[in-house]
């Protein structure tokens, strides 16, 4: 076997059908076929068996693909640091952010790039579960997320966690018992402000917050959900309704009109990370700005 004969067996064994592994690798499925053919003549044992148009591996299969993922990494591991040998630090990261990432990433690529100047970035907002497929995909180097999610398939550095802070315009805010902002408000009072959470399918913190309402047998007022933060802020300021939000989306939005406060009473707080793709090679820029980032956690 040849090392383009594994990056078949590994598509085939991840996709599952030979229609798809043929569409992914950009190929007909007649040669596919075939070389999946050799490959099981070559060992002498089936890969596969068949059930319709789909495959289900088998034994010998699934110890051929750890192999064969490990091969094909240790070659892209080759190839990247001997094009980067004598080069120094440089190329592009490409860098995803949820819309509720932390504060300190402007300041830490900013020392980055004074550090390492040959090195640009690409850098792209989205929804955690749609930023993790992207790295699954080979599409981010890495990302920064807010937990929870599934880390099954990356390697991780912890962020740190923070307190979630209720948040209200400030027309809203003069209906509370008090006027003093640093006065912490229970989660029972929060139940009957009607309140537009950060969401989007399968975000962990909207999760996060819905969980603190069950756990006091509370029936929150959701009247809406918005995963872009600055229109949620907008929303709030302009008296839509309230939410509830980590302490360093607040510090970005300081200046509009909006009222925060401490949430009283034990509670869960949100936590990000960044994330990468486990067992799969990173550039020495990437790997790079992830020891920056975890010094300034």
């Amino acid at each position: 076997m040849d090392i383009k004969q594994l990056r078949y067996f590994i598509a085939l064994a991840e996709e599952l059908q030979v229609t798809s592994a043929a569409q992914k690798l950009h190929m007909s499925q007649p040669p596919l076929s075939q070389q999946l053919k050799m490959m099981e003549t070559e060992l002498g044992v089936p890969l596969f068996r068949r059930n319709g148009r789909h495959l289900e591996i088998t034994a010998p299969g699934k110890t051929l693909y750890e192999h064969a993922l490990g091969i094909t990494r240790m070659l892209e591991e080759a190839k990247a640091e001997v094009k980067e040998s004598g080069l120094g630090v440089r190329g592009k990261i490409s860098i995803g952010i949820n819309t509720l990432s932390d504060e300190r990433l402007p300041g830490v690529l900013n020392t980055f790039r004074t550090l390492y100047p040959k090195v640009t970035f690409k850098i792209q907002q989205n929804e955690t579960n749609t930023l993790a497929k992207l790295i699954k995909d080979k599409m981010l180097d890495l990302a920064i997320v807010r937990l929870p999610i599934s880390l099954e398939a990356f390697d991780y550095t912890m962020l740190g966690a923070e307190p979630l802070y209720f948040v209200t315009g400030k027309e809203q805010s003069a209906n509370l018992s008090t006027d003093d902002s640093h006065t912490a408000i229970s989660y029972e009072v929060i139940s009957e402000y009607p309140l537009i959470l950060p969401s989007t399918e399968g975000l962990g913190l909207y999760h996060l917050i819905l969980d603190q309402f069950q756990a006091r047998g509370l029936s929150p007022t959701i009247v809406g959900e918005c995963s872009d933060i600055g229109m949620l802020i907008e929303l709030v300021a302009s008296g839509f309704g309230a939410s509830i939000l980590p302490r360093s989306s607040l510090h970005r939005y300081h200046n509009h009109d909006i009222q925060a406060y401490e949430i009283n009473g034990p509670q869960d707080t949100s936590s990000s990370a960044v994330i990468w793709l486990k067992q799969h090679y990173l550039s020495k820029s990437a790997q790079k700005l992830i020891e920056l980032i975890t010094m300034n956690r």
